[in-house]
């Protein structure tokens, strides 16, 4: 007999339009869907995007306009801006956000693990003193305990103040 576990709010995943293309250059160049899109925050180097399909709630990804692949290459101004921004994202997570912890962390390739490798960004995971359960442990999956888009308007209003 199969196990199914019945996840509804995955169905946005399957049914959802598709983008053709880089997603995050899609973001990028799409600013005017930014709330469509959950943009928090964007400037003339990169864009705060929320993890749609996040590890924990909270989980956004920070991302340099430029498409690349190569962290290598990426322009230093741009990486030290990402840095920065990383910087202002804890605090935000921390102070604003109530987070005990927070992983930074990038995947660069597919063989590294990079969901979407051809375009280089940075996770900001918040994390809670014991906020992995035994799904996780058993079943080898994650419960969001929270709605996505009251996490995304909470982090959207903190980004003013710290970003």
């Amino acid at each position: 007999m199969k196990d199914i576990l019945y996840a509804p709010w995955r169905d946005e995943y399957v049914t959802n339009k598709k983008i053709d293309g880089c997603v995050f250059c899609h973001i990028s160049s799409h600013e005017k869907d930014d709330e469509e899109l959950h943009v928090l925050y964007r400037d003339e180097h990169c864009f705060i995007v929320m993890n749609r399909y996040p590890y924990t709630p909270g989980h956004f990804m920070i991302i340099p306009h430029l498409h690349t692949d190569k962290l290598e290459e990426l322009p230093s101004e741009t990486w030290l801006h990402m840095s920065d921004l990383a910087q202002k994202s804890v605090r935000l997570l921390k102070e604003g956000f109530c987070a005990h912890g927070v992983n930074i962390g990038m995947n660069l390739g597919e063989s590294a693990g990079a969901g979407i490798a051809e375009h280089i960004h940075m996770h900001i995971v918040p994390r809670w003193q014991r906020d992995t359960n035994f799904i996780t442990s058993v079943a080898n999956n994650r419960v969001y305990s929270t709605d996505f888009i009251k996490i995304y308007e909470k982090i959207k209003e903190l980004i003013p103040k710290y970003i």
